[in-house]
């Protein structure tokens, strides 16, 4: 039985914006759960799929069950994480992470200045443990103080996780990539489906091979179910906000948030000018109020806008905001003085000047369980401090060398009280000497402090007069950096060479793993890389992303820093953890200028990264034609542009899957890639781009003679993947093309070259699958070839009119090869590509840049804003005139790479360079093909032919077994993906990213003592 939706609220709430924000959520139960086991157990995570009302949810738990659940009045559901909704906090910052910006929901200390969680790490208990904390859901809701974390209790997340068990789910629409209904797959990891909606999905491993990325959040989605679900780790459920609060905080007739009740006891921690802040809309602030904080009050009551009404031993009572309230855990004497003052048997108070105890053996011993022992707090030893805060354990809050620490009462001792009155000492010290050492520890600081100040700032002179000092330290640490990471980061070279005059440390590393070499490189100052190098500085040194400093140097856009490394020898190719070389960095910049670099320093091309990509691959899925011109250009060996995906998509796959045009026309004419490699459902780019309907590819790949008959594991051509998209409209479309060529045609037939022009014409549909089916066919695509369900593309072809068109463009095209053609039918075939395409009076003479085409008269050209055979913008239009060699016929031959028509036929025949730019000339392209003709056949014996073909079989696989020969020996003998590319002292060898992580080596077994790499 499905929960109901009714709840038994009796307030009416509109749907709010934070609400319908909430779908796509990830949910555990919540407080009023009583369905039993639909989520699957407690723990256990779904899906927010939409709001059927404001008090009613439909969530997809991960086991598949869809039900409705209450989020008015009674709550059923708590939120485990939101960042899939695509809720962000602009301008924040997790303070342990690094994200930047938080999203979801955000977990602000309450006893520390700005620092900040995001879930992940709240949940998995980073910072201190017995800080307090602000839940924030939504930007500019209000704050949830919530209680430590040491006292709350941990659930485990179970469902979509790493090493889960899935099938498809209740929003699949991925047909067969699982290999069937029935089929079951593994996930990897959890994954962001775009960078709005972070950990909205899940990257699957299916039993049939295949590797993809699916919806778990995104959009309310649900692609996957889990048959075994899998540990994610825990959460402080009770730290949770409900689903389905309109605003923070959110309280029922029973309870407030925190657990709040009538009759429990309450404290204000929180300091004066945050109290203030928010008790505006809650009862506000008057003078009044000063006696609660503090004091510990007792609930009385909850007011029907959910804030709390707490009276005091005074008498007294006061409206608060419940965020502001803290509840008081009873003990042995607050049970029986429930409403006394906690602070009153403590002999500070908020005001008073301290001592901290400078034993740092005694004072480590001292914090255990009272706001533990950091290594920053050293430069607090015996230094004075101001009482900010009493916790109602009577722990203190003391603000001490410009931090505020959390100190055991019996770790300080009191100087001066509040109100200005010395303490008695047995040293006699008055009290205005105490108030100028507390002066001078605010000012002055400690020696490291000085040191990495005046380095920062250029002083070498100071730097040079505080390492002067017995107790001055060259490598000391404040503020997380050493004195020689500052001055590197600024570029202050005489301070560096200062620093150097001392026994330093070029590789201390900061919290983040960056060391002096590190913080050059952000600072843009190869001088400083440089003078660091002569010192000995590792310029290969990873920080804990695993990035070099030529990393940095190119995600910053640093061409100097780039080209200095380079020059004093760094690894060129070093991977990240995320496995990208600068190589793949670059490319992701579009900085072409550091490619080269790069490459002519021996960057390594076939380098992967973690998702399989190598610098081509890369380069085809962000669309980066230069950078493709430059890497092809500088291929170390050819077939790498043929290299496969674990998943089998290569580079031309790539750039068909996602319409990159320039760069699939690159890989095709410069990298001379196969354009029949199979992926491993058996597609071809052809496939990918018919599938997508990306029509300037396929008219690519067909016009580069790709094979138009291959079948993919379905056995489907694409020509059968074209008609299965097609759509009545689109057939109604091609009606009306028909009916318009018929009209204008004095044969009344639909000639096949019409078709062919019609892909991609102005005035055709552009994505018409029907239209690319006509264009398949009239190209020589076999229409009877069947797939494995015994279907030919005729059989996917309800529509008669269309299976007579393609019948037809597909005679049309063969019939040449059955009756030879006359010289007649040539000559008409080469004047109808002659003719202009606008007003077909005359003849076409303008040759378009930069795509070569001519479409065109001269007079109609100037009217042509895009190339009307290749869509292309018309950048330039050159009129083609007589043969400058021999002035007796017009021009026909088009030279590349230069682009010029200036010479005939024959005198083309004769030439090594352009007559018109001197030019050497690689390609010539006859007049007829650069009019969307095909080139003239060249005449062979037929048996000389079908000799030649056998012997290119032959030599074909020769040269693939010895490619494969060439793998097997330098492939890494661990992932089987990767170059062997580090060697051990035993001889024996992996690749990098698999060397980093062995103790031992894979083959002989021997301790890894140390790792070379290879150059």
């Amino acid at each position: 039985m499905e929960p109901s939706g009714s709840g038994g609220s009796n307030r009416v709430l509109r749907p709010s914006s934070h609400m319908m924000e909430g779908v796509g959520a990830r949910v555990v139960r919540g407080p009023d759960w009583k369905w039993g086991k639909q989520d699957g157990g407690e723990g256990h995570l779904g899906t927010v799929r939409n709001f059927e009302s404001p008090e009613e949810v439909v969530v997809v738990w991960d086991n598949g069950t869809a039900a409705n659940y209450r989020c008015s009045g009674s709550y059923d559901l708590r939120v485990q994480d939101s960042a899939p909704t695509g809720i962000k906090h602009d301008g924040t910052m997790c303070d342990t992470c690094r994200q930047q910006p938080i999203f979801g929901i955000r977990w602000k200390c309450a006893e520390c200045a700005n620092y900040d969680l995001c879930s992940l790490c709240y949940h998995a208990d980073k910072h201190n443990m017995r800080h307090r904390f602000y839940r924030i859901t939504t930007p500019g809701s209000e704050r949830v103080m919530l209680e430590p974390r040491r006292k709350s209790k941990k659930v485990t997340a179970r469902g979509i996780f790493p090493g889960a068990r899935v099938m498809r789910g209740v929003d699949w629409q991925w047909e067969d990539q699982d290999g069937g209904s029935t089929r079951r797959g593994k996930v990897t990891e959890i994954q962001d489906w775009s960078a709005a909606s972070p950990r909205s999905a899940a990257y699957v491993l299916w039993d049939n091979g295949a590797k993809n990325l699916y919806r778990v959040g995104f959009e309310g989605m649900a692609d996957l179910k889990v048959m075994n679900d899998a540990k994610g780790g825990s959460f402080y459920r009770d730290h949770l906000p409900l689903l389905g609060v309109t605003g923070e905080p959110a309280l029922g007739s029973r309870s407030g948030v925190g657990g709040l009740a009538i009759n429990d006891l309450v404290n204000v921690d929180l300091d004066l000018e945050i109290v203030q802040s928010l008790q505006h809309g809650h009862g506000g602030w008057t003078d009044g109020m000063f006696e609660c904080l503090g004091t510990t009050g007792t609930v009385i009551g909850i007011d029907e806008d959910r804030d709390i009404v707490v009276s005091y031993p005074s008498g007294n009572r006061w409206t608060f905001n419940p965020a502001v309230l803290t509840k008081v855990t009873p003990t042995a004497n607050t049970a029986s003085t429930s409403t006394e003052n906690t602070s009153t048997n403590s002999p500070f108070a908020v005001g008073d000047l301290v001592q901290i105890c400078s034993d740092v053996e005694r004072l480590k011993q001292l914090q255990r369980g009272h706001g533990e022992w950091a290594e920053a707090m050293l430069p607090t030893l015996g230094k004075v401090g101001c009482v900010q805060q009493i916790y109602h354990d009577s722990d203190l809050k003391v603000e001490v060398c410009s931090t505020c620490w959390t100190y055991n009462p019996s770790a300080v001792t009191k100087v001066a009280s509040a109100d200005g009155t010395a303490v008695p000492h047995s040293s006699g010290e008055r009290l205005s000497a105490l108030l100028k050492k507390l002066f001078e520890s605010h000012v002055s600081g400690d020696v490291n402090e000085e040191l990495v100040k005046a380095a920062a700032n250029g002083d070498a002179a100071k730097v040079e007069e505080i390492l002067q000092r017995p107790e001055a330290e060259v490598n000391g640490v404040f503020a997380g950096h050493t004195a020689l990471q500052a001055a590197s980061q600024n570029g202050h070279m005489e301070v560096i060479k200062t620093l150097m005059k001392n026994s330093l440390d070029h590789e201390i590393e900061d919290k983040d793993g960056d060391r002096a070499v590190h913080h050059a490189a952000f600072g843009d100052e190869p001088a400083v890389i440089e003078l660091l190098h002569k010192g000995g500085c590792d310029l290969n040194a990873r920080n804990k992303r695993r990035q070099t400093p030529l990393h940095i140097g190119v995600n910053k856009g640093h061409i100097g820093v780039v080209k200095c490394l380079l020059s004093l020898g760094c690894h060129p190719s070093l991977q990240d953890s995320e496995g990208d070389s600068p190589l793949h960095d670059a490319i992701s910049k579009k900085r072409d200028d550091m490619i080269t670099l790069l490459l002519e320093n021996g960057a390594d091309i076939a380098i992967t990264n973690n998702n399989g990509f190598n610098a081509l691959h890369h380069a085809a899925l962000r669309g980066n034609p230069s950078a493709m011109r430059i890497l092809l250009s500088k291929l170390p060996r050819p077939w790498i542009v043929d290299e496969k995906k674990d998943d089998g998509y290569t580079a031309l796959h790539l750039a068909a899957l996602n319409n990159h045009v320039e760069v699939a026309e690159l890989l095709v004419d410069q990298g001379k890639a196969n354009m029949d490699i199979q992926n491993v459902n058996l597609q071809t780019a052809l496939h990918l781009a018919v599938e997508r309907q990306h029509t300037q590819i396929v008219r690519l790949l067909v016009r580069e003679k790709c094979n138009l008959n291959v079948p993919d594991k379905d056995g489907d051509t694409p020509l059968h993947e074209a008609l299965r998209h097609h759509t009545l409209s689109q057939l109604r479309q091609l009606q009306d093309m028909q009916d318009v060529s018929r009209s204008n045609s004095s044969d009344q037939n639909l000639h096949p070259k019409k078709l062919l022009m019609g892909l991609g014409t102005p005035g055709g549909d552009k994505k018409s699958s029907a239209s690319i089916a006509c264009f398949l066919a009239a190209s020589g695509a076999d229409l009877n070839i069947k797939n494995k369900k015994g279907q030919s593309p005729l059989d996917l072809c309800p529509d008669p009119n269309l299976c007579k068109a393609l019948t037809k463009c597909h005679k049309e095209r063969n019939s040449p090869a059955v009756t030879p053609p006359n010289a007649a039918t040539i000559r008409n075939d080469q004047e109808t590509l002659e003719e202009c395409m606008v007003c077909s009076d005359m003849k076409r003479d303008t040759l378009f840049g930069p795509c070569v085409h001519i479409a065109t008269c001269s007079l109609c050209s100037p009217r042509v804003k895009k190339c009307l055979i290749c869509k292309e913008p018309v950048q330039s239009r050159t009129k083609i005139e007589e043969c400058v060699v021999c002035s007796d016929k017009k021009a026909s031959i088009l030279f590349k790479p230069c682009g010029h028509m200036c010479a005939c036929d024959g005198c083309a025949a004769l030439m090594k360079k352009c007559v018109q730019c001197r030019t050497q000339i690689e390609k010539t392209v006859p007049f007829i093909v650069c009019c969307g003709g095909n080139p003239p056949p060249i005449p062979q014996p037929v048996g000389v032919m079908n000799n030649g073909s056998r012997d290119l079989s032959r030599d074909i696989q020769k040269l693939q077994q010895q490619l494969q020969d060439i793998k097997d020996q330098t492939c890494c003998p661990v992932c089987m993906d990767r170059l062997k590319n580090m060697i051990f002292l035993c001889g024996h060898g992996t690749c990098q990213m698999c060397g980093d992580r062995m103790a031992e080596c894979p083959i002989c077994r021997k301790a890894v003592e140390k790792r070379i790499l290879l150059y």
